[in-house]
């Protein structure tokens, strides 16, 4: 009812507006009246003083020339005079008494213009204040016209929303109505079939009970799922799933700790040497008995430190497939909880020493102002730093303590236990930041000072670069646990679903060595099949095929053109040992022929003798140049390589001339065929990729297809919302005439005094255009 009782308010309040409007449009129509009648007025008087001044400009206009006359007289009278003195002298009396009576006569028409002048200057001056009035009244008429239709202009605006709206909840609420009465309809129809239902499976299910539970009564002797202790010892589902993401966890956290061991450790080691430097260097005099035992105490921390990953990694090798990780099984987490309380003993006992040596540092005479407030702000860090590492064995404790005191922590409390480790190593995280924030402000202040040396300095650089690694640990472990906690929380569930958890750390025991006993037992049972393929190995040939892209017809194609190519590589062999035995035949051929060129210059030799001897002396150059040319070896190329030929006198056997160029054909021969075979893969790799994107491709037109059917839906559904919408538009147009009707008459009204102002600009503008003529 308020709905459709809105429209009619909203009327009453537009025709009350409209009645206030009307009210304003008639006082403007009344002091346009007015503005006219002054309008009027003014007029006249502006044709007052265009009448005197259209006399006043003919009187000037005469006076004009009767001056320029008495001047030409005047001008013609002088050079006359001069000739005749004598004659001129009654004549000049004359003129004298004419121009002093002309004089007069002048300058009484001056005055009289310059009082004229001025009193027209005045009316000038009149008028265009009176004009100027005028225009910012109409002016200011104007805008509030135009205010006017931006307010009539906004009601109706705003109105025909309203109606929209109004319309649009009216349809709405009547969709909605025929909606919720056919539901009512369908809800009553299904409660009938529901207790129809009810009545036969109540009957149903009490038969069957009955029947369950004389079989129970008669044939079941023993009960084990009474006592939660004997729960606890049945053995759950094998969930190996979860198996391997807790090892993936445990690893990932491994790994985290062994990023932060080695920056703790170098943290405090080079702690350690700074104190041996600053403020006082041991190498130069004594430090004193504080930082002596302080550094004592800080040579000790690889024994509290390294500890911690030795506790980490023996959890993550606790956690296997087999087992079942749950609080009350790890029971490794108690080592990694012992290393962890003995570091937060070793904080405990150098926090003291740390910040009495912060002391003593800010009360050395090289200790400015900032470089004390940056001592304090690191003494608090590190309390802050203690505070947290303790916060967080706490927690951890908390959480060792199921796999080792059933009664310890109730498992209802595993949940805020869990939030709360994750809040210490945020703040773990923060400050470590701010521990590396003040220390390199404070380097760069110990920097600064006259009495800072190279080792001083490279000591801070390793301190800060040691910070910034337990702040990017820290941070890592931080975001690490807080990703992974709806998961740990989760999986605190896992064990015995008839129980509520494990009872106790022996029973956790029993089950594993029952779960332990019940896998030998199936491994025991299960027989070897004659032609089967083992799970590891058809689960390895499972990751290959899926990984793979290509389908059965690709391998079958692939195996084919494999046939073909070794078809084609066994021809190709049997004519390349056909080549073979040729040249096998061609070389002992051409061995024998040298071997006849050795004994035909052997015996040559032996004739020629006694001749060399006769010329030895005479012929010794000529040998040497022959010795040097036969020395020198001989290469030939070809397009199997480059083979080299020794002159042969030094040329060797037979057979390692064989043996040369047989490795010389198979080098060539090997590095063919491994070029062949890198081709064919990179075809087949190819091949196999472009199967893929033609598969791709097959996808992406499918949903194409999809897509253009729902961008047609959608079309379908666009046009018969602007057709729903047309209609609606239609049935407003009757609702709005009445309010059209109205705005357009006072659209008019409006209209005629626009006219009106108008005229009146028109009017001021031509008697300003007389006024100026009248100047000029």
């Amino acid at each position: 009812l308020s709905l459709l009782l809105y429209p009619f308010k909203f009327r009453t309040m537009l025709r009350a507006q409209n009645q206030v409007l009307k009210k304003g449009v008639v006082d403007e129509q009344a002091s346009s009246a007015a503005l006219k009648e002054q309008l009027k007025m003014k007029d006249q008087s502006l044709r007052k003083l265009q009448q005197e001044m259209d006399s006043l400009t003919f009187r000037n206009l005469q006076l004009a020339k009767r001056v320029e006359l008495l001047q030409d007289e005047l001008a013609l009278s002088e050079p006359r005079g001069k000739k005749n003195k004598k004659s001129g002298e009654s004549s000049s009396q004359l003129s004298q008494e004419q121009k002093s009576v002309f004089d007069e006569d002048l300058q009484k028409k001056i005055e009289e213009n310059e009082r004229l002048h001025i009193q027209f200057f005045e009316a000038d001056e009149h008028h265009k204040l009176v004009e100027a009035e005028l225009r910012s009244r109409l002016a200011t008429l104007e805008t509030e016209a135009a205010q006017h239709q931006a307010v009539i202009d906004g009601l109706t605006r705003k109105y025909m929303e309203t109606i929209e709206k109004l319309q649009n909840d009216k349809a709405k609420l009547e969709v909605k109505s025929q909606t919720l009465e056919k539901e009512a309809k369908e809800c009553r129809l299904r409660t009938e079939e529901c207790q129809l239902q009810l009545k036969n499976l109540h009957e149903d299910l009490s038969g069957r009970l009955e029947e369950s539970l004389s079989i129970i009564n008669e044939k079941v002797p023993f009960n084990d799922t009474k006592c939660n202790q004997y729960n606890a010892l049945n053995v759950p589902l094998h969930n190996r799933r979860h198996q391997l993401k807790m090892r993936d966890l445990a690893g990932q956290a491994l790994a985290f700790v062994q990023d932060l061991v080695p920056a703790l450790l170098n943290f405090h080691t080079y702690t350690e040497q700074r104190i041996q430097i600053f403020p006082v260097d041991s190498a130069i005099d004594t430090i004193s008995p504080l930082n002596q035992k302080f550094s004592q105490h800080l040579h000790e921390n690889a024994a509290y430190v390294r500890p911690l990953e030795e506790g980490m990694l023996h959890l993550f090798e606790s956690i296997t497939e087999d087992t079942v990780t749950v609080l009350e099984t790890t029971v490794k987490l108690k080592v990694f909880s012992d290393h962890l309380t003995s570091y937060v003993r070793f904080l405990r006992k150098i926090l003291p020493y740390q910040l009495k040596s912060l002391e003593e540092e800010c009360e050395s005479s090289l200790c400015t102002p900032a470089l004390r407030a940056r001592n304090l702000e690191l003494s608090q860090d590190m309390k802050r730093m203690t505070a947290v590492f303790e916060k967080l064995q706490t927690y951890i404790t908390l959480l060792a303590l199921p796999s080792t005191e059933p009664d310890g922590l109730l498992r209802t409390n595993y949940t805020s236990v869990l939030t709360n480790v994750g809040a210490a190593l945020h703040g773990f995280h923060d400050v470590m930041k701010d521990i590396s924030k003040h220390y390199s402000q404070k380097a760069s202040i110990e920097h600064e000072l006259p009495t800072a040396t190279q080792k001083l300095v490279t000591t801070n650089d390793c301190i800060l670069s040691s910070a910034v690694a337990l702040t990017n640990g820290a941070g890592k472990i931080a975001s690490f646990f807080s990703n992974n906690m709806d998961y740990f929380i989760a999986s605190l569930s896992y064990g015995p679903k008839t129980a509520s958890g494990f009872i106790s750390p022996l029973s956790a025991e029993c089950m594993l060595q029952y779960k332990k006993k019940a896998a030998a037992y199936m491994k025991s049972l299960r027989k070897p099949l004659a032609e089967s393929v083992p799970y590891e190995e058809a689960l390895a040939n499972r990751r290959v095929l899926l990984s793979s892209t290509e389908s059965r017809e690709g391998l079958a194609q692939q195996v084919q053109q494999s046939l073909e190519k070794i078809s084609k590589l066994e021809q190709e062999k049997e004519h390349w040992m056909l080549e073979a035995q040729l040249a096998k035949i061609k070389l002992e051929k051409e061995n024998q022929r040298i071997a006849d060129r050795l004994r035909s210059t052997s015996s040559a030799q032996l004739l020629g003798l006694a001749q060399e001897n006769a010329t030895v002396s005479i012929a010794s150059g000529q040998e040497e140049a022959a010795a040097k040319a036969l020395t020198e070896p001989v290469q030939s190329t070809s397009l199997i390589g480059i083979l080299t030929r020794t002159p042969e006198s030094e040329a060797p056997d037979i057979e390692s001339r064989e043996d040369l160029i047989k490795s010389h054909y198979m080098a060539r021969i090997a590095e063919l065929t491994s070029q062949l075979q890198l081709a064919d893969s990179k075809s087949v790799h190819f091949y196999a990729e472009c199967r893929a994107l033609s598969k791709r491709l097959a996808l992406a037109e499918k949903s194409k297809e999809t897509l253009t059917e729902e961008m047609r839906l959608a079309s379908q559904n666009v046009s018969r919302l602007q057709d729903e919408l047309t209609t609606t538009k239609r049935s407003y147009e009757d609702q709005l005439s009445m309010m059209s009707d109205h705005l357009c008459s006072m659209n008019e009204t409006l209209s005629k005094q626009r006219d009106e102002i108008d005229t009146l600009k028109m009017s001021s503008k031509g008697s300003a255009r007389k006024c100026r003529t009248c100047c000029v």
